[in-house]
Parts: C-alpha cells; sequence; structure tokens
C-alpha cells in the first residue's frame, strides 16, 4: 500500500503526477465523483462552504427519539424527506423493563404521524435495509449511526449526532466547507481466502493514526474495483468510518447495477466515474492481491496486523498489544493476551461471532457456511454465534441451506441485531479472548466493564478467517490456510415481501392527527441556558489518554435503554472512565443555581477575587457557571449525539482538547451548546481547576482568531492565575449563533 505524499491526477483513469496541458487542479477538482455528488445537492452560490440537503435520513432506536424531540421542539410539523426509523440497537426488550419496546411503539407512531418509515425489532441492521431499499446513484444520506455508508453503491452517506438530522427534519441545511478527496486507487484482486475485512483492516491500518483521511472523502477508483462483489464492496466500505473519514464513494459498474436491479430497484443504478480529469489532495494505492489476511488486536481497529505475522510471532506481538492496552485502561483491571498463547504455541481463541453492517452479509455468511460445511466447533470453551444483516438475507441462508451447515457444525444463528457491535450481545466471559467481524474493538464494546474489574479481549477479523478459526476448534487460523480457491456465493434472490409485509411506509402520507405514544422513560430535553457575555469553567475531567472514545463519554450497552430519558442516561457520563465526573459536574450546576439565586458560593468569591487582582473585574450576575472536560483528542467512534448532550445537561458549558477526533463529536457539542475549545497548554486546565474567559459571547460572534482567558487553579491555599489564549476553530455564521444561543433547540426557538 502506498500513501502519496501530495495530490495526484486521474487523467483517462491513469493515475499521473501532472496535469494535461491547460488544465488546473482547480478545475480538474471539479471531475471527482464526490464533486458532482456534492454540487447536486449543495444550496449555496458556490462550492466553498457547501450547505447540502440529502435526499433521505436513517436512524436507529438509539438515537431516533431525541432526533424527534429536538425536532418537534424546534417547530417541526412532518418529515419533509424521507427517513427511516430502524430498531436493530435497542431489540433486547427484557433490558430495562418496558423501556426498549416503548421506544419502537414511539417511532411507529411518529412515523404515522409525521410519515416516516419504520423498521420493526430483528427486521434489519439500519445499514443493511438502507442499502437495499434507500441507497442510489448518487443520492446522498445522512444518518445518526457513525457507520452510515453506502459509497459502494454510489450514493455519499454521512454518519453524524442527531442536531444535523434534526436540522434537516425543519428544513436547515447541513453546513460545511468543501471537503478534500483522496483516492483509493485499487488494482489486483483478492487472493482465495481474503475477505472485505482485511482489505478494511488494512485500510485503517494505515490511514488512522497519520489522519490521512481525516474529514476528507475516500473516492475508490481503479481497475481493482471491478474484481469486487456488491458484498464485499459495501463491507469495505462502512468500515471507511474507522479511518475518521468524512464519507465514502465508488465508481459505479455492471456489478453496482446488478445489485440495485435485484432489489427491485433498477432506476436507481447510474454510471459513476472520475472525469477524464480529475485532482484529488491524496492517492491510497492498494494492490488487492498484496492484502492478507488481517487481524485488528485490541482496543482500536487500527492496531492491525496480518494474522501470518501474528502467528509466527505471538508472544512478542500480543505482549505490545497487552501492554498498549493495561495503559489505557490506566490499571483500572488486567487484560491478559499473552496467556491465550497455548503449550502448542498457538493462540487459542474462546469466542467468534460475525454480525452486522461489516460481518453480516449474505455472501460473507455463505463463505462461513461453506468453511464450517461438515467441520465442528468443538465443545470446549470456543463458541460461535453468526448473525444475519436482514431478514431477507436469513431467508435466502435457509433457502440455499447455509443456515444449516452453520448449525450443524454447533454454530448458533440468530437474529439482525447489532448488539455485538456496541456491547450488548454476546458478551464474553471476564479473561476471554473473541474473534469478531464487526466494526469496533473499543474497551467495553463488547460488554466489559473495567471500572467493575471485568475484561475481555477483542481482535477483528474477516468472517472467512473467523470460521476457519471455528473449524480449528478455536486456534487461530487465517481462512488463506484452508481455502484454496475463491468461494462464490449461490447466487441470492431478494424477496422483498419480507419488507411489504412488516415495514411501515408512511413517507408522504403524514397524519398530523396522530398522537405520539410515549413510554415513562421518554423525556422531553431538558431547557439549556444561552450563554452569558462572560463564562466561569470549572475542570470536572482532566482525561491525558492519547484518543478519548465517545464510549468512554458515554457508555454503549446497557445504558443504551435510558437514551430516550436525558437526565437518567447522564448518570453514566464517563462512568468507566472517569467515575467521579458526575459528581463533580452536578457540584458545578450547584455552583450555578447558588449564583442565580444571588447566593455566590464561597471558592467563587475566592476565583473572583484571584481575577481581580490579576486585574480582571467580573460580573457575577452576567457570568454563567458551567463545568467543562479537557480531552487530549475526543470524540473517536460514534455518531451518537448523547456523548455531548450528557455532558450539556450536568451543566457542560464547555470542552478543552488539543484537537478533535472526528467532525461529528464537534458537531455534537456544537448543537448542544458547547464551546468547542482548542488549546495548546493543558497543564493550565487541572482537575476542579477553573477557567475564565471574559467577553467570550462577544469574541465568539465577532469571529474572533484567538480568545483570552485565565486559568484560576487553587495550590497550598493560594489561587494562581495566569492568562491563557483559546481558540474555536472553524464555526459557520450559523454555529455561531447556536453557540450564543445555548442549542440548538434555543436557536430554532429565536430564529
Amino acid at each position: 500500500m502506498k500513501l502519496h505524499n501530495k495530490g495526484v491526477y486521474l487523467v483517462n483513469g491513469v493515475l499521473s503526477e501532472s496535469a494535461p496541458a491547460g488544465v488546473s487542479a482547480e478545475q480538474a477538482r471539479q471531475g471527482t465523483i464526490a464533486y458532482g455528488i456534492l454540487k447536486e445537492h449543495n444550496t449555496a452560490p458556490d462550492m466553498k462552504d457547501l450547505r447540502l440537503k440529502f435526499d433521505s435520513m436513517t436512524s436507529h432506536d438509539i438515537t431516533y427519539v431525541g432526533i424527534i424531540q429536538t425536532a418537534r421542539a424546534s417547530g417541526m410539523e412532518k418529515f419533509p424527506l424521507p427517513y427511516v426509523l430502524t430498531n436493530c440497537h435497542n431489540s433486547l426488550c427484557a433490558v430495562g423493563g418496558t423501556i426498549n419496546e416503548d421506544d419502537h411503539q414511539f417511532a411507529l407512531s411518529a412515523a404515522r404521524k409525521y410519515g416516516g418509515i419504520y423498521v420493526p425489532p430483528c427486521m434489519a441492521v439500519i445499514h443493511s435495509y438502507n442499502r437495499e431499499m434507500m441507497a442510489g446513484c448518487g443520492r446522498m444520506i445522512l444518518g445518526s449511526d457513525s457507520h452510515t455508508r453506502y459509497g459502494a453503491l454510489g450514493t455519499m452517506a454521512v454518519g453524524e449526532g442527531g442536531g444535523e438530522l434534526a436540522k434537516q427534519l425543519v428544513g436547515r441545511t447541513y453546513d460545511m466547507a468543501c471537503p478534500e478527496v483522496v483516492a483509493v486507487y485499487l488494482t489486483g484482486r483478492l487472493n482465495p481466502g481474503v475477505g472485505p475485512h482485511d482489505v478494511a483492516l488494512a485500510l485503517v491500518g494505515a490511514t488512522y493514526a497519520n489522519g490521512y483521511v481525516k474529514n476528507k472523502v475516500m473516492e475508490f477508483v481503479g481497475p481493482g474495483v471491478a474484481g469486487l462483489s456488491a458484498d464485499c464492496r459495501n463491507a469495505i466500505d462502512c468500515m471507511t468510518t474507522e479511518t475518521t473519514c468524512w464519507s465514502s464513494i465508488w465508481q459505479t459498474d455492471a456489478v453496482t447495477e446488478e445489485y440495485l436491479a435485484g432489489h427491485g430497484r433498477p432506476e436507481a443504478y447510474r454510471p459513476l466515474a472520475p472525469a477524464d480529469v480529475a485532482y484529488y489532495d491524496g492517492c491510497i494505492e492498494l494492490d488487492l492481491s498484496s492484502v492478507e489476511c488481517m487481524i485488528a488486536l485490541p482496543m482500536h481497529p487500527s492496531y492491525a496486523y496480518p494474522i501470518r505475522a501474528l502467528q509466527q510471532d505471538p508472544y512478542t506481538i500480543l505482549k505490545e498489544a497487552e501492554d498498549r492496552a493495561n495503559e489505557q485502561l490506566s490499571g483500572k483491571v488486567h487484560m491478559d493476551l499473552v496467556s491465550k498463547i497455548g503449550k502448542d504455541g498457538k493462540i487459542h481463541v474462546d469466542q467468534g461471532i460475525v454480525a452486522g453492517c461489516s460481518g453480516g452479509t449474505y455472501e460473507s455468511l455463505c463463505a462461513v457456511a461453506d468453511i464450517l460445511r461438515g467441520k465442528s466447533c468443538g465443545n470446549g470453551e470456543f463458541k460461535f454465534s453468526a448473525y444475519p444483516d436482514s431478514m431477507p438475507t436469513y431467508l435466502e441462508l435457509v433457502r440455499n441451506g447455509a443456515v444449516a451447515d452453520i448449525v450443524s457444525a454447533g454454530g448458533i444463528f440468530r437474529e439482525s441485531f447489532c448488539g455485538p457491535c456496541f456491547g450488548a450481545g454476546d458478551t464474553p466471559a471476564n479473561g476471554e479472548f473473541s474473534i469478531r467481524h464487526t466494526t469496533r474493538n473499543f474497551p467495553n464494546r463488547e460488554g466489559s466493564k473495567p471500572g467493575e474489574g471485568q475484561i475481555s479481549g477483542v481482535a477483528l477479523m474477516d468472517a472467512r478467517s473467523i470460521a476457519a478459526t471455528a473449524a480449528a476448534g478455536g486456534v487461530l487460523t487465517a481462512a488463506s490456510e484452508v481455502v484454496t480457491e475463491c468461494y462464490t456465493a449461490p447466487a441470492y434472490h431478494f424477496d422483498r415481501g419480507v419488507y411489504d409485509k412488516r415495514v411501515y411506509n408512511g413517507w408522504g402520507q403524514a397524519n398530523p392527527d396522530a398522537a405520539l405514544r410515549f413510554g415513562p422513560n421518554i423525556k422531553d430535553w431538558p431547557d439549556q441556558p444561552a450563554l452569558s457575555g462572560d463564562l466561569l469553567l470549572r475542570i470536572a475531567s482532566h482525561i491525558t489518554d492519547p484518543v478519548t472514545t465517545t464510549d468512554e463519554l458515554i457508555p454503549s450497552g446497557e445504558t443504551s435503554s435510558y437514551r430516550s430519558n436525558p437526565l437518567r442516561l447522564a448518570e453514566f457520563t464517563l462512568s468507566r472512565k472517569d467515575p467521579g465526573y458526575v459528581g463533580r459536574a452536578k457540584a458545578v450546576q450547584a455552583l450555578d443555581a447558588a449564583r442565580k439565586a444571588g447566593e455566590l458560593p464561597a471558592q467563587v468569591r475566592a476565583v473572583y477575587e484571584a481575577l481581580a487582582a490579576a486585574g480582571c473585574t467580573v460580573d457575577p450576575a452576567a457570568t454563567n457557571i458551567g463545568s467543562a472536560i479537557f480531552a487530549n483528542k475526543p470524540g473517536d467512534g460514534s455518531a451518537r449525539e448523547q456523548a455531548a448532550s450528557c455532558q450539556r445537561v450536568l451543566g457542560g458549558a464547555a470542552n478543552f482538547a488539543l484537537e478533535y477526533a472526528t467532525k461529528r463529536y464537534r458537531s455534537n457539542c456544537i448543537n448542544w451548546g458547547m464551546l468547542p475549545f482548542l488549546t495548546t497548554d493543558p497543564d493550565a486546565l487541572p482537575l476542579d481547576g477553573y477557567v475564565f474567559v471574559p467577553g467570550v459571547r462577544d469574541a465568539l460572534l465577532g469571529k474572533a482568531e484567538e480568545i483570552p482567558a485565565y486559568s484560576a487553579v487553587e495550590t497550598g491555599g493560594t489561587w494562581q492565575v495566569r492568562p491563557l489564549t483559546l481558540r474555536l476553530g472553524a464555526l459557520t455564521d450559523a454555529e455561531r449563533q447556536i453557540l450564543a444561543d445555548g442549542c440548538l433547540i434555543n436557536y430554532y426557538k429565536h430564529n
């Protein structure tokens, strides 16, 4: 794999360092597939600062209640575009009593009232339904799940926080600077046993840490695309999220056309390809024949190695991964990977899972069945489960015998459910090692709780190698060791009747008189204050990890049942990373409540006296007091807005960071009225320290490049005050006003 260190041209399908005579880079930028699609969806007068309107949207049952509640509070009367509400995350309705199913019934009633599309529980995972029924060449889809990626079907799809979906529901636009585009130039063909997750992990390993494609569009082109099936492309594509790219798009061809026609939507196809001359801001050259069977070790998809290399030196590589994981776990619990090396020198795995939008595809499960046919998973510690991505896929696998092959080998065949991807399904035992064809292996994504002494190690692998490992009774095995020729799945026959009989499609048929069905756990968003002229912040958590994931900011898994109840969910904020955060944040809320009541707490008076001694005067009545978090690089992972909204409902007013891991997390902070400060001085922001930002509202609305502030830290009974320079980074005018108004809901009330 080669990552170019400068831009490249694609001239008649061939990479070149220079353009033909008379063609400028700016002209050639317009030749990418991405540029054409963005232009079609842009409502702004130029392409520099985009204002996008999407063709459809999608959410699942962890996110749609909050989005609809936000849009309702902002004046929405009906869905102005097709909005798919799937139920693939909170499907285990015994968790939390009735509240998960209450959310489902809320969604069905919302689909009737506002004109939406409701996909019942266990019918399909969110992204499979959208691939099958909503994606189309040249379209754009916005989803409230980070793996909203349908680029392999010619659709630019974006995973964002709920606030961005709420904007579309009230007729506003998605605003951003036009992104750069990076070519992924594919050549060659995959070798036998190598699958889509192997390609994806190789790409993530090469691009995540260096930020090569961060907030950019990955555009897949080149002769190698033609040799990949639609299922293979889809599975690679959904993992582009883990590179931190903004979106993805692929050139389309007869394979794309056949997929869309086979799903009853031939009109959704059109050929998409770069122009004769196209300029890319970067390029990843990947010879598919060079890709080996891969494994991503705990606790990130980018920790990718060839399985062959791991087998050759298991102790060194596992020890390195173990040490890295334990450093990240900060001593709360100890991960032991080295013990998985048996006396035979081989690595022994405890569990294998193939599931979700990346793993549960038709072709992957056919390959699993082919490898397991006539074999046995064994009756020891190792266990294997498979989850299909949709009920139409399930039905076809029943008809062609694949389900029988998997079950006959000792595997468990389950329903369409995203649980293994976010910590709510097939949780391993403490100390076990699980291999999974799912999207992430962050800490807690498999359901363990480090803060309570529970930990398991999760590695990502392709379904084919997981099946080969299962056939070996849990001994880690690459599929290339057992597969000698490329497996071709039986022809797939999509049965749309499965959806027609159960999915409620109310698009264009809103019924304003229909009543919403609320359960006792579904609550409105609490009111939030507008930004005051000055701002006093207290640091309620100081996190020094290189990266902080959204799963650490608000855990997934069992907490997901409370995502329709903002205050109750907020009790889990940072619970696995910093259990003291909630108490500290509430204490800061109490300080502001006292201020509003005219009783300035003693410590706040002491801070103001120290500031006055340093020459900085404060007007307490015009100065909100809020909590803040410092983290080096927060927000890697999920798009769910609760990673930000939970901080906000606890009184959070800002975040401080060296940089933000993803655009979507930063957008969530903005939409919830939390200033996304950038700093180069984390030492000035210790736990329980204060930051005073005078004139912050005027600086925000005045588009100040730098914002002067003061750090106030008590040491040995003495307050030390020193100046601090903050930045907010690029913000649109609308984003500045959202922050000034205090949150997106307030913004719509005032505008």
